[in-house]
């Protein structure tokens, strides 16, 4: 059997060797043992219900980024929610605390490499917890990959597991997956149906051309060539409103 020191209040742990998660038989606290070391073992309550996550994901949807109406045409899936594993790293770099969360768990969605954690929403992940079912997915990144890359001098290092809401979609035949910050709000997503962009450099082309020939005209006939300017101004908003409509 090893042994450690609790994080929280200090007590002689025992634990197998192969063990990741231990309690504390003193005060309770879940510990994850990795090989750096023990830290504390936190979650990050749901402050984000289904409706309302469902109500993200259409804003998010309506985006003017996005395909046209997909936030209409999206066909919902799976609204599933979880925690998902992060490290909290908090360091000492020259008498300033820096902070750094990290990935627990693997991932190919960008924006879970920058979680903020709420340090007023932590709470110590005890026998208490009640975590209602909610499946936690399991870190299967150890926080020693991390150690050799953070700057200044540790201060504490703590397995979170952060709330996310899963929201599949199926968009013209094509499957989807966006993450929702079940803490924040904030959406998270890969790859996602985009609007084109074809027509709008078309009418962007039209446009310059057609001003380019207008300014060379100007010099010899300012008059007709101001009328074409004013003229061609209209079109290419009409043009421009017509693409944003349709398209």
């Amino acid at each position: 059997m090893a042994h450690i020191g609790c994080p929280k209040c200090g007590a002689r742990v025992e634990f197998d060797a192969g063990s990741k998660f231990v309690r504390c038989t003193y005060c309770a606290s879940q510990i994850y043992i990795d090989r750096s070391g023990a830290g504390f073992y936190y979650i990050v309550p749901f402050m984000v219900d289904e409706a309302n996550a469902v109500g993200i994901f259409k804003r998010w949807a309506a985006g003017p980024s996005k395909a046209k109406y997909l936030d209409q045409r999206a066909e919902l899936g799976m609204v599933r929610r979880q925690y998902f594993p992060v490290y909290l790293f908090k360091r000492d770099l020259e008498g300033r605390e820096l902070v750094k969360v990290e990935p627990a768990g693997s991932t190919t969605l960008p924006g879970l490499h920058s979680l903020k954690v709420p340090a007023g929403d932590l709470k110590v992940f005890d026998a208490a917890y009640d975590v209602q079912g909610v499946p936690l997915i399991q870190p299967d990144i150890e926080m020693a990959a991390y150690l050799d890359r953070l700057p200044g001098r540790p201060k504490e290092q703590a397995l979170v597991f952060f709330p996310i809401w899963t929201v599949d979609y199926v968009h013209e035949g094509k499957r989807y997956e966006v993450v929702i910050d079940a803490s924040s709000g904030e959406v998270f997503a890969a790859d996602f149906p985009k609007r084109g962009s074809g027509a709008y450099m078309l009418v962007a082309a039209a446009g310059f051309v057609a001003f380019l020939g207008e300014t060379l005209l100007l010099a010899s006939n300012p008059i007709p060539a101001v009328a074409l300017m004013g003229i061609t101004l209209a079109g290419v908003f009409g043009a421009s409103l017509f693409v944003a409509r349709r398209m």
